[in-house]
């Protein structure tokens, strides 16, 4: 894939920047605007080398109809903020505004279009419609720079078919997130652990298939912890279930011993009567009450993860052990977490809730070796899936350019 350094002086052209601004907000407040300052720097790179920067973001699922709720005044008014400079808003996407907007710009500034959800041609199924729609965009531009991870995943306008349409590249944040996936699905130095909670081993389905033979430990907490805990013939009381897949949780139980991988279930359980911040108690994790459903991995549990994490060399975590949100079933979270901060090699928190969990548990970006922006783009490469996002920018650039 193509580098920005291989696009040559961008000097006074226009670079169409798929950035991933989908942050979460409290009105028109964002609450975790790391999305925000992951896109920074590729942001400032071309904005420093006097590129004219169009950046293009989602947020939320407004239908292809505009919606003030989905705007992306909050995030371009935080992109000032980080960057220290002012940021444009164009009120449209490829409209009047963002037209002459785009047109006004000079080297080095930085402008941010309206939501590309409100335009009903970015995530269409119809590749006339989704391309009619990238067609727009790429006359806003002379360039365009994937970096929006958490999107490479989506055959959408602004992340596949401009890429068709214009020289394109790999934004730096595309390349890391690539980098560290690779070195966890090709090269992983070991010890290597594999942490997965979360709601429901549906979800994991393609991440355990595709690591169960690449990771010497596999440890499985959060909801998803209950469906394996019945394969076993435990009694699991109100806890999340998953009946239909029994047999393949103890498939993956036999799998893991025929292949030598330790896999690590809790030994304890939070439990609670109810799903609320009251009336917590720990059990065994096979003796569960009936009246009881569980909703943190216990003290033990949290213990033992956390050394078996300590003592790798390569983790990667996906999925809170627990209703982190909650005071009193948070603590196998912040085990997980803390123990991933001492590491002696690389870590990555694979986006996400992990990634929202971390932040509201007071841990800092910088003390882990890489927090993913992309938890379902992440997921899907490690269950080694193609991510249309990504071979498009390593097919044969448009006709006549030189990316």
């Amino acid at each position: 894939m193509t580098t920005i350094q291989g696009l040559g002086d961008l000097r006074g052209k226009r670079v169409l920047v798929r950035s991933d601004l989908n942050v979460p907000l409290d009105g028109s407040t964002i609450t975790d605007d790391g999305r925000v300052r992951a896109s920074v720097p590729t942001i400032k790179a071309l904005s420093d080398a006097g590129a004219r920067v169009l950046v293009t973001a989602h947020l939320g699922r407004p239908d292809g109809t505009p919606d003030e709720k989905y705007s992306l005044a909050p995030v371009a008014a935080r992109l000032a903020e980080l960057l220290g400079s002012p940021v444009q808003l164009a009120s449209d996407t490829v409209g009047p505004d963002a037209q002459r907007i785009a047109s006004g710009l000079e080297d080095g500034q930085v402008a941010v279009l309206e939501n590309v959800r409100f335009n009903v041609g970015e995530t269409s199924k119809d590749d006339a419609v989704r391309g009619a729609f990238a067609d727009e965009l790429a006359a806003l531009a002379d360039v365009f720079v994937s970096d929006g991870f958490g999107v490479v995943h989506r055959k959408q306008a602004s992340v596949y078919d401009i890429a068709t349409r214009l020289p394109a590249a790999v934004g730096g944040l595309v390349e890391a997130e690539v980098t560290v996936l690779k070195r966890l699905t090709e090269s992983p130095e070991r010890p290597y652990t594999v942490v997965l909670g979360g709601s429901k081993v549906s979800d994991k389905l393609g991440v355990i298939d595709n690591l169960l033979d690449k990771a010497d430990n596999l440890l499985i907490g959060g909801g998803m912890v209950f469906t394996f805990l019945k394969a076993q013939g435990h009694e699991v009381g109100k806890s999340l279930l998953e009946e239909d897949q029994l047999d393949i949780a103890r498939g993956y139980i036999e799998q893991a011993k025929a292949q030598g991988v330790t896999l690590l279930l809790p030994t304890d359980i939070v439990v609670a009567p109810e799903f609320k911040d009251e009336g917590a108690s720990v059990v065994a994790a096979d003796a569960i009450p009936t009246d009881q459903l569980g909703l943190d991995i216990g003290p033990d549990s949290a213990a033992a993860f956390a050394e078996v994490i300590r003592g790798s060399r390569t983790v990667f975590w996906n999925g809170p052990m627990g209703v982190f949100e909650m005071a009193s079933f948070a603590a196998g979270t912040k085990a997980v977490a803390q123990a991933l901060t001492q590491v002696d090699g690389l870590s990555v928190v694979g986006g996400g809730d992990s990634a929202a969990a971390v932040r509201q548990l007071g841990f800092a970006d910088d003390q882990f070796g890489h927090i993913s922006t992309g938890g379902g783009a992440s997921l899907e490469y490690l269950e080694g899936k193609t991510l249309p996002g990504l071979t498009v920018l390593a097919s044969p650039s448009p006709e006549g350019t030189d990316a």
